[in-house]
């Protein structure tokens, strides 16, 4: 058990390596890894072809079913066993005010200000950032179905949502990576600067860290 933190997650845009990452941080520290099954989503794919017309189902059916993930969470003993997620509950908000509509924007938030206040919050939250070329690239790289009909222009909003939302965040601990030159999967250098930088911030569990690192 990494001592201070139980709970890690993972955030970021999509394409730039949460679930990746959150993988090898849970086989590091022997935590059990709780990554979101987006697949699961039965609007995923017509979103993606539509997104003025299925936000709101879309959006709805992360909302219900990130909570029930994090509700069992909180049936666990988190100090026999640690967790790493690649999602914190707040991110479902960015995507609902960069696609909902005003009037769905407001149903929307009355239920998630309900669940809210009934989640666990993370010991740390590591915020990994990259270019929207970077972004793009990986996306095509992965081959996902439903991704296909990604554009840059989405992915740069999206990238910029997560900017603006982090530069503000204070509830947790957070660690800022800037991935643009870094590959953490395939080199193990750029893994172990990661690691250590959240190995040091144990330490400092009750303060706030915004720390850039970049690799080339």
């Amino acid at each position: 058990m990494t001592q201070g933190l139980h709970y890690i997650a993972v955030e970021g845009p999509i394409g730039v390596g949460k679930t990746s990452l959150a993988s090898l941080l849970a086989e590091e520290f022997n935590y059990r890894a709780a990554l979101e099954r987006a697949e699961d989503n039965p609007f995923l794919s017509t979103f993606y072809k539509d997104r003025s017309k299925y936000s709101f189902q879309t959006q709805l059916f992360f909302l219900l079913s990130r909570y029930q993930q994090q509700k069992e969470m909180l049936q666990q003993d988190l100090f026999q066993q640690g967790v790493v997620t690649d999602y914190i509950f707040a991110k479902d908000k960015i995507f609902a005010l960069l696609n909902l509509l005003e009037d769905e924007l407001r149903l929307y938030e009355s239920v998630y200000n309900l669940l809210d206040g009934r989640i666990l919050k993370p010991d740390l939250v590591v915020f990994l950032q990259a270019s929207t070329d970077i972004l793009l690239n990986r996306v095509k790289k992965r081959k996902i179905d439903y991704e296909k009909n990604l554009d840059e222009e989405y992915l740069e909003r999206l990238s910029d949502a997560y900017s603006r939302f982090f530069f503000s965040y204070q509830e947790t601990p957070l660690l800022v990576v800037n991935c643009s030159e870094m590959d953490f999967v395939e080199k193990p250098e750029d893994y172990k600067i990661i690691l250590r930088e959240i190995l040091h911030m144990k330490t400092n569990k009750l303060e706030k860290h915004y720390v850039t690192i970049s690799s080339k």
